[in-house]
């Protein structure tokens, strides 16, 4: 397919703005096909999934660019490297692979890029507004700013995300057109219990099953309460985006481009109703993990990093339940949260407990675990979806409340209550 291109977008790839500029307007001429694009349309800012170290070539790349001179033209933000840059005695590997990494991270910070290392920017200064074209890597960030925020982006990757962030253009295709943002499988839930719509651990868990079942298509869900948290909703679009390759969801009622269930169908109906039942969550509850309850290693949050509003609801746990000296306690952050919390004076309490917080980077992309092999507990669809292949733990899934009880028991703590069709039952 022959694709039109601007004046510009000519200049660009005959080299007139530059040697970057052309490399990146050629791969991104060259993905446009790929994608079955006939143009190109005007992105407002960019989410860098590249700058985490995955080998040579992607440095190579990065130091390429940098060469000839790359400048990012629109606002562009950057994800999770391989090392904490504040904290680099918290990396666990050589000082070679440290060392690659930094240079990495370093090199798209000389592109111009916003130097805030986390895979949630929505939560750290970077907020497209609704119905933007953004160019965004990263598969929480990409559904929740296509969720959440009703921005505009498709599911880009390492090299592409770069290529835009510098060219300031990306292909029209898929859910940059608004006709290709129609939700497409209806997700019912069906006699939830509304306490458990409330908490914040059925999100990981539904959005889980959400993945599984829906793939790459539009999900839709209606039965979630008109008050659900941002923080939710992150957890959900995470999780879905792990088990599945989900990119968009819509929530009726809560998320933007779902007013109502008409509007998320865009007026057409479903091509298929699934009812989500309690039996339902139960069983995706039992594919969260990979151990049995028992002794427990070490205990992940923060993936998506957490935010000010988590830190608020853990610290009252933490203090009532400080975490046993044999378990590893982490915790995932970006900075501006980190200066907050240290601002609110809770950096020296959490110290004192032994708990580590770790900015830049993520437990299951950096070797930040200081134990070899274990059980690892998270309240994070993602970090238990991953850790097992990534990292060589057995995973335990629970609540935020019974991961903390847990670290402090040093072994695994249940809620009995949560997932029951009722309290007494």
């Amino acid at each position: 397919m022959a694709i039109e291109l601007t004046a510009e977008d000519e200049a660009m790839l005959a080299g007139e703005r530059g040697t970057a500029v052309q490399m990146s307007m050629r791969i991104l001429v060259t993905m446009a096909g790929v994608y079955g694009a006939g143009r190109l349309l005007d992105v407002t800012s960019a989410h860098i999934d590249g700058c985490l170290y995955h080998g040579e070539s992607g440095l190579e790349f990065a130091e390429r660019l940098v060469a000839g001179g790359a400048q990012v033209r629109i606002p562009t933000t950057l994800n999770v490297g391989a090392v904490d840059l504040l904290h680099p005695e918290h990396f666990q590997g050589s000082p070679a692979l440290a060392a690659r990494a930094a240079r990495l991270m370093q090199a798209y910070e000389q592109m111009g890029c916003q130097p805030i290392w986390t895979c949630a920017p929505y939560q750290a200064m970077h907020r497209p507004v609704l119905g933007t074209d953004v160019a965004w890597a990263e598969s929480n960030a990409i559904v929740f700013a296509n969720s959440v925020l009703g921005a505009r982006t498709n599911r880009y990757g390492d090299f592409i995300d770069i290529c835009m962030a510098i060219t300031g253009r990306a292909p029209a295709f898929g859910l940059h057109l608004p006709e290709n943002r129609r939700g497409q499988l209806l997700f019912q839930l069906q006699d939830i219990p509304e306490r458990l719509l409330r908490e914040d651990v059925f999100f990981p868990v539904l959005g889980y099953l959400l993945g599984e079942t829906a793939q790459s298509k539009i999900p839709v869900i209606e039965g979630l309460l008109p008050e659900t948290t941002e923080d939710q909703l992150k957890a959900l679009g995470a999780a879905a985006a792990s088990s599945g390759a989900v990119a968009l969801f819509h929530a009726v009622g809560v998320t933007p481009e779902a007013p109502t269930l008409e509007a998320a169908f865009q007026g057409r109906p479903s091509a298929q109703t699934i009812p989500v039942t309690l039996a339902d969550l139960r069983q995706t509850l039992g594919k969260l993990g990979t151990a049995a309850d028992g002794a427990i290693h070490v205990v992940a949050l923060g993936s998506p990093h957490f935010s000010l509003a988590e830190f608020a609801a853990f610290m009252p746990l933490l203090e009532e339940y400080p975490p046993h000296p044999a378990v590893e306690f982490i915790v995932c952050t970006n900075r501006l949260v980190l200066a907050a919390v240290q601002q609110r004076g809770w950096l020296e309490r959490l110290r004192a407990m032994r708990v580590r917080l770790v900015v830049d980077t993520c437990v299951v992309v950096a070797p930040i675990v200081r134990r070899q092999g274990g059980v690892l507990m998270t309240n994070s669809g993602k970090f238990a979806h991953y850790a097992p292949g990534n990292i060589g733990f057995e995973v335990v899934f629970g609540s935020l409340e019974e991961c903390v009880r847990s670290a402090n028991q040093g072994e695994v703590w249940r809620d009995v209550r949560l997932w029951r069709l009722e309290i007494g039952d």
